[in-house]
């Protein structure tokens, strides 16, 4: 076989890369320079009996060729180059290709590898030209390899205009089923009222149709939208939304609900984490009314303790399950030092809630609707000051040579929080085993499928507000970011409460129940 080298002997040649099993067998190779079927099985069969043991990289070489490989699991990634090639240059190539196989197989056996074996090829071809690396990074082989075809585009274009067409039959149907509603309302069939929140005497399905607090109340664009869960199913099986614009198809299923119609697949509270949504549903044993206050935060933190953005927002909703505490004003405490932004609902009398944070409608003649969970006040917070963060996170890798020691640690920056099930996911390299663990304040768990290890916490609170953990394994410093964080708490970040409930007619105080949630949308540490 004649192996070719560059004439100014710059660079290095890569004969083939592989993965192979322990025994030697090939699953799949890519050879970069001629070679025959023979010839390379029989380098990889006699790779296992030169292979040392009790390192996870190393190199092997014979008279004619150097083995540089890497343990993947129960398998091996292979290359072999030249003994002229530069071992550094290719300790850092068989890096990249260690880092391709976990982007197309999640279980690292020889079933999902043949899976997968065209996509891999096609990836390590874009490592390698003609023996020799390419100037590419993971983010780039990706897009080499899924590169657009204008079919697809055509068929993209096709799939959008039809959506668009439905949508616009559903809102020409949703127009008509409300011009019913108002002929079924002048002939004496219905007893709801057309604005405002609506009557105690209104039903719930009316209210729905045409009260404008659904249209009038967005919290923020609808990514990230705010869902607000029933206590219990109805027999409409639906939920008020807020936090978006109303879009053409929800308002059409919304009519199709109210008029009894079960539509498979629109969001409740399912829509969030698990952990989450058990917190935010009401408590079954709702008193006649019930006022919940939600939060939840999105913040991008540096790796150097710098902050990019938190952004915080807020929502307080109006239940009511008993028609005759339908007129009813909530007085607010707001504790806040931290200049959050406040707005109630247009419904809702502002120079009132100005004046003495006390939320009630201008028109106090009218009630709440029933059974609806009612948007009435939200907040906004936004700062780039680290002092602000609920939870700070440093994460420490120090390059060791053979690996990373990493130091990860956790500050409570608000202690009047408590921080409860708090989860800190740091990624790790794929293909290099288990991290060795040494100090951990809480509890870890390893997850090979995922390649993360999970720092976990049941609470974070003054008497814990700080904490460690130190792990070591094989890698480098930029592996172990971006790091997630996750919590929910029962305690307002803006420190909200609710003073108490006063009837409208009479100025009595009125029993309710409340519940607070804080909780995660994003809080990654890049």
């Amino acid at each position: 076989m004649s192996e070719k080298i560059r004439a100014d002997g710059s660079g290095h040649v890569l004969l083939a890369a592989a993965v192979c099993s322990k025994t030697g067998k090939a699953i799949i190779s890519r050879q970069f320079v001629e070679m025959t079927r023979a010839r390379i099985e029989g380098l990889l069969a006699a790779f296992p009996k030169l292979m040392g043991s009790g390192k996870q990289h190393t190199f092997v070489e014979t008279e004619s060729v150097r083995y540089v490989y890497q343990p993947l699991e129960k398998l091996y990634v292979l290359l072999i180059t030249t003994k002229a090639s530069n071992i550094l240059e290719d300790l850092e190539t068989l890096r990249l290709f260690a880092r391709v196989i976990p982007e197309y197989c999640r279980n690292f056996d020889e079933s999902d590898i043949v899976d997968q074996s065209f996509q891999l090829i096609f990836a390590f071809d874009e490592i390698v030209a003609l023996g020799y690396r390419e100037s590419v990074n993971l983010a780039q082989i990706r897009t080499f390899t899924e590169m657009d075809s204008h079919e697809e585009a055509v068929a993209r274009s096709v799939r959008e205009t039809q959506e668009k067409e439905a949508r616009q039959h559903m809102l020409k149907k949703s127009k008509e089923l409300q011009q019913a509603r108002r002929e079924a309302q002048k002939m004496g069939r219905s007893t709801g009222f057309g604005g405002g929140f609506g009557s105690s005497s209104s039903s719930s399905s009316s209210y729905s149709r045409e009260s404008p607090i659904i249209d009038s109340m967005p919290m923020e664009p609808p990514k990230s939208s705010y869902s607000a869960a029933p206590s219990k199913p109805s027999s409409t099986g639906k939920a008020l939304r807020l936090g978006s614009k109303k879009k053409d198809v929800d308002t059409f299923v919304g009519q199709l609900e109210s008029e009894g119609e079960k539509v498979v697949g629109t969001k409740s509270s399912s829509s969030l984490p698990s952990s989450i949504a058990k917190q935010v549903t009401p408590a079954v044993d709702q008193e006649g009314i019930h006022i919940a206050v939600e939060e939840k935060i999105s913040l991008t933190a540096n790796r150097d303790g710098g902050l990019q953005n938190m952004e915080i927002h807020g929502l307080v909703k109006v239940k009511i399950n008993d028609e005759q505490y339908g007129k009813v004003k909530v007085n607010i405490i707001n504790n806040d030092k931290k200049g959050i932004q406040l707005q109630t609902h247009p419904n809702v009398d502002k120079k009132l809630f100005a004046s003495t944070s006390c939320i009630a409608l201008k028109n106090q003649d009218k009630a709440f609707p029933m059974n609806q969970e009612v948007g009435v006040l939200k907040w906004r917070f936004q700062t780039q000051d680290e002092d602000m963060m609920p939870l700070s996170i440093n994460c420490w890798p120090n390059d060791t040579g053979n690996g990373c020691d990493v130091n990860i640690e956790y500050e409570l920056k608000q202690t009047e929080l408590e921080l409860n099930d708090v989860s800190i996911i740091i990624p790790l390299p794929s293909g290099v085993g288990s991290p060795v663990v040494g100090e951990c304040d809480g509890e870890y768990n390893y997850d090979s499928r995922k390649s993360h290890l999970e720092w976990t916490l049941p609470v974070i609170d003054s008497s814990n507000e700080s904490g460690s953990m130190e792990f070591s394994i094989a890698g480098h410093p930029d592996d172990f970011f971006p790091v997630n964080i996750n919590f929910i708490s029962k305690k307002s970040y803006c420190d909200l409460q609710v003073a108490d409930v006063r009837s409208c007619e009479n100025e009595q105080n009125v029993k309710y129940s409340s519940e607070v949630i804080f909780y995660v949308d994003k809080y990654e540490v890049v």
